[in-house]
């Protein structure tokens, strides 16, 4: 095989002793060079290795070499692994590595062999090189160094056991390497990928020598433990910060569901005396802050700040844009983002699909699932769950039961435990109840309260004891979770022994992760309430309002729906405790807050429950009001005294 050059570029002289390369751009495709011309010397090689020639031009340099008999130049097949690692060939590296002329390689090959296969996810071969290392005889062996602990360290992260990592630890004390920077960043990370926090706090406690690094990987540790407390701490003594520092303290925030001081967090990155500007990472925190927050006026007003800002809107913050709309109630937003996406991935339809199914746009949801099989996208099992979402909100059963059916065949998804929840879900709101009983008692999976909760719910909806009762061998499997399911389809159906029974099992206890929480934002201030709120400084002149509407309300045929509260209260106290919902409480503040014929937006950590419902479609009537309200499952938006969900829910 020839080595070939552009005549039209460049001159060279017919001395090998001369030949020196001056630029990358040396060969053709299309004409070979005399064979007079061709390099003959170690020298030539080098040089032409030096200048990191295309794959194609690599190839011919290794032939030529093999050729002439080069091949045994330690120096030479050095830079080929080189060469070959920098276009990630990593198998002709792993042969010219096992084939090294001189044994052992020095160290600086076996780090870039090490680094090369620790991109590699659960690979052990990092490990395995390292024991070649330390395994050859004393007269050939080679030591590792800094570099190769960081590098193998590293590696053992991609692992899903963290017992790889202890024993390089142990190797590292041993060989003198713990003191070191790198070396301890790397342990540092490694144990914090494990949320191993004692670790890695102990590891950062004994360093000499700290980075924004080390501070950075302890902070993510924490962060992944849920430690949020702590991680203020850690983030408020860090000497200096950078722009990963505020990626992971954000997103630590929004994955613990801290989404308010996220956003104030965000705010303080942008202020000038930090001279922070925000990446891709931490605009998508910000924006996922706001959408669960239903935060409307903060998420446009970062969208505005991209603009403004010539941020790129890559295709991941095109999803996190059509998120945050479509979960702040605004789906005309998150269609216009969609629609000026130029090439739009499997994620970018998955946002819109989800964002229809919420709003209960289900023949939406179905159309751009057709728009995504016609661009030739596959979709991914989360895009099966907005698809399945978007039929179950909208009575859409043939559609989804043949969507559910194919999948496997399909699509290559096999169905997971959400998708039979949302299956399930969508047979029960059909009353179709017997037959989302055998898909939750024949599915190759033990079914979770999510299943059984939508079960129950179709059997309130839908009146059917019989079945809700033949479910109670089931749900109370589920602990305290289970009993407060049943406990209410009682309470539904009057059956107050039954209550009663339900209340003595569970020991007087109410299960705390059921709290009502509403949020809604008011001049870019988020405000929170709970059910029976004391919290809230302006709490006096809310309840106040929030009786002036109710008793209007009633005035128009509202009448307060108690058969869900299942306290052994007086009829008065029951409509007392229903009418100090979160989400009333949340409205009369907006009321309070904002101009009359002002939409008003609310965000519910639960399902609302039917007199909530009720009443607000009275009072979205009675005060010519529109109402938006994002509950646990979807939207619903109250107006002219109906919902837009159609009482299907």
């Amino acid at each position: 095989m020839l080595i070939t050059y552009s005549r039209s570029k460049f001159s060279f002289t017919l001395s090998l002793t001369k030949k020196l390369i001056q630029t990358t751009h040396f060969f053709t495709s299309s004409t070979e060079f005399p064979a007079n011309y061709l390099p003959t010397n170690f020298t030539t090689f080098s040089q032409l290795l030096k200048q990191r020639p295309l794959l194609p031009h690599l190839k011919q340099i290794h032939a030529q070499i093999l050729t002439q008999s080069f091949s045994f130049n330690p120096h030479l097949v050095s830079s080929l692994i080189h060469s070959y690692l920098h276009f990630h060939c990593l198998n002709s590296a792993i042969i010219l590595f096992d084939n090294f002329p001189s044994f052992p390689p020095p160290t600086l090959l076996w780090n870039l062999m090490i680094r090369a296969h620790s991109k590699i996810q659960n690979c052990l071969e990092p490990i395995k090189l390292l024991g070649r290392m330390l395994s050859n005889d004393r007269s050939f062996m080679v030591f590792p160094d800094d570099y190769t602990f960081t590098f193998v360290t590293t590696s053992c992260s991609h692992h899903d056991c963290p017992v790889y990592g202890e024993i390089v630890h142990g190797m590292i004390i041993k060989s003198g390497f713990a003191s070191n920077l790198f070396v301890g960043n790397s342990l540092i990370k490694f144990y914090s990928v494990f949320a191993e926090v004692g670790n890695a706090h102990k590891m950062f406690d004994e360093m000499s020598e700290r980075d924004v690094f080390s501070w950075t990987s302890l902070l993510g540790g924490y962060a992944k433990h849920g430690d949020i407390n702590q991680c203020w701490d850690i983030f408020n003594a860090m000497p200096i910060r950078n722009d990963v520092s505020w990626v992971v303290m954000i997103s630590g925030l929004v994955t613990n569901e801290r989404y308010i001081e996220a956003l104030d967090l965000f705010h303080c990155m942008l202020d000038d005396n930090n001279k922070m500007k925000p990446n891709e990472a931490v605009l998508v925190c910000a924006l996922s802050a706001c959408a669960n927050l239903g935060a409307f006026d903060q998420g446009n007003w970062i969208h505005v700040y991209m603009e403004r800002n010539n941020v790129l809107e890559t295709a991941n913050i095109s999803t996190a844009l059509i998120d945050m709309y479509a979960k702040c109630g605004r789906i005309d937003y998150a269609t216009r983002v969609f629609n000026r996406i130029p090439n739009r991935d499997v994620h970018n339809f998955t946002s819109m699909i989800s964002g229809f199914s919420i709003h209960g746009l289900g023949k939406e949801s179905m159309r751009v699932f057709s728009e995504m099989l016609a661009e030739g996208v596959k979709p991914n099992d989360i895009t099966m769950l907005g698809v399945l979402n978007g039929c179950s909100h909208s009575g859409l059963v043939e559609d989804g039961t043949s969507i559910f059916n194919d999948m496997e065949t399909l699509w290559d998804i096999a169905p997971k435990i959400e998708h039979y929840g949302c299956y399930v879900d969508l047979l029960a709101r059909s009353g179709q109840l017997e037959r989302a009983f055998d898909v939750a008692k024949t599915m190759p999976v033990e079914p979770d309260a999510a299943i059984w909760r939508a079960l129950l719910s179709g059997c309130k909806t839908h009146r059917n004891i019989s079945l809700g009762e033949k479910i109670l061998d089931h749900v109370q499997q589920l602990g305290s979770s289970g009993q407060v399911l049943l406990s209410s389809l009682y309470a539904y159906m009057g059956k107050w022994e039954n209550v009663v029974l339900m209340r003595r099992q569970m020991g007087g206890k109410r299960n705390a992760s059921e709290l009502g929480l509403s949020w809604i934002e008011v001049d870019g201030v988020i405000h929170e309430f709970r059910v029976d709120d004391q919290l809230h400084p302006r709490i006096l002149e809310i309840r106040e309002k929030l009786d002036e509407i109710l008793e209007k309300v009633k005035l128009r045929g509202y009448v307060t729906n108690t058969s869900q509260v299942t306290f052994d209260l007086s009829e008065e106290d029951k409509e007392r405790a229903v009418s100090l919902h979160s989400e009333k409480l949340a409205l009369a503040f907006g009321f309070l807050s904002s101009k009359p014929g002002s939409i008003i937006r609310v965000v519910k950590n639960l399902r609302t429950c039917e007199d909530c419902h009720s009443a607000l479609k009275v009072i979205s009537l009675v005060f010519d009001r529109e109402i938006i309200v994002r509950d646990r499952s979807r939207f619903h938006t109250f107006k002219h005294g109906k919902c837009s969900c159609n009482d299907y829910w």
